[in-house]
């Protein structure tokens, strides 16, 4: 059988949505929580969107489908006040969702203690242009999920559903790091330059990120002005690179960026580069440990210092 002609089975998704509808409403009859975010179905045929639920009898509206993409971490951030307001809160998670939530916790963003996680197994979602009538497969999964490494969310206090054995789909973005790796700096910097020229500074891409918590950014500041807001190439150029310093060990993987980005811009081959580089030199991964600093946030004696000429 080859890669195109292996699907995942939908049948998990549906067992998956069961056991989460269940849960949803054991803890908020219990009081356990005051709301649930999740996904529930979107009105158009295989789409979802965020949900927040608050009434065990509409627990039966939430869903798992390879159509939930959106990193629901976001819902529990500054950027989104009035949910954390409600009390304590229970949240669906996937296992890149998870990441975002441990790398919250580690900067004191979230207490453990203030949420109650639904962790969901969880084989993939679709890619941002897959054709929602058609299974999961290497033309539609996205490509985050084909070199997944955390289907299995830890540290849930519930996790639901079980995984099954997984068809080999081909790494796309790891061949294509690859492919920019071997380039000169030069042919590199063209790359980025030419994706970058594109971009209209619609801040969708902080906008979605659950670390672009900051109630005022750094770039929209202009007394004094850090970055030129306005999409002019030095101005893009800028925003990109410092967005992509600032996630430097803490970005959990999720692709939300570039998913929601207008401009097809590959802002998750960027985050990943910098999230190889900080194994590399640091053995550090982030999200996989509640940590107070990451490697660019503390100085240590044994920190390789060959960069310094």
């Amino acid at each position: 059988m080859t890669n195109t002609a292996q699907t995942i089975d939908l049948s998990l998704y549906a067992a998956v949505t069961e056991a989460v509808q269940a849960e949803a409403r054991k803890v908020l009859e219990a009081g356990i929580v005051a709301a649930v975010v999740g996904w529930q179905a979107g009105r158009r045929k295989g789409t979802a969107l965020p949900a927040i639920v608050t009434d065990p009898a509409k627990a039966k509206e939430l869903i798992f489908s390879p159509a939930c993409v959106n990193n629901l971490a976001l819902y529990l951030t500054k950027a989104k006040k009035e949910i954390r307001a409600k009390g304590k809160i229970a949240i669906v998670a996937k296992g890149c969702d998870l990441k975002a939530l441990v790398g919250l916790m580690g900067e004191n963003q979230l207490k453990r203690e203030d949420i109650h996680i639904i962790g969901v197994v969880c084989p993939g979602v679709q890619g941002a242009n897959a054709d929602r009538a058609q299974p999961l497969s290497e033309t539609t999964i996205a490509g985050k999920c084909r070199e997944c490494t955390v289907h299995t969310p830890e540290g849930a206090d519930v996790t639901v559903g079980t995984l099954p054995q997984l068809p080999h789909f081909t790494p796309a973005e790891s061949e294509e790091l690859a492919r920019l790796e071997a380039m000169t700096p030069a042919e590199r910097w063209g790359f980025w330059k030419e994706h970058f020229s594109r971009c209209i500074r619609c801040y969708a891409c902080r906008q979605v990120c659950p670390f672009c918590y900051c109630e005022q950014c750094l770039c929209d500041r202009n007394r004094p002005q850090a970055v030129e807001s306005t999409p002019r190439p030095a101005g893009n150029m800028a925003w990109h690179i410092v967005r992509a310093m600032h996630l430097a060990g803490r970005c959990a993987g999720c692709a939300e960026c570039e998913r929601a980005c207008p401009m097809d811009i590959p802002l998750n081959l960027l985050n990943r580069k910098m999230a190889k580089e900080l194994k590399e030199l640091y053995g550090f991964e982030a999200g996989f440990e509640v940590k107070e600093k990451g490697p660019l946030a503390q100085y240590r004696e044994d920190d390789d210092q060959s960069f310094i000429k």
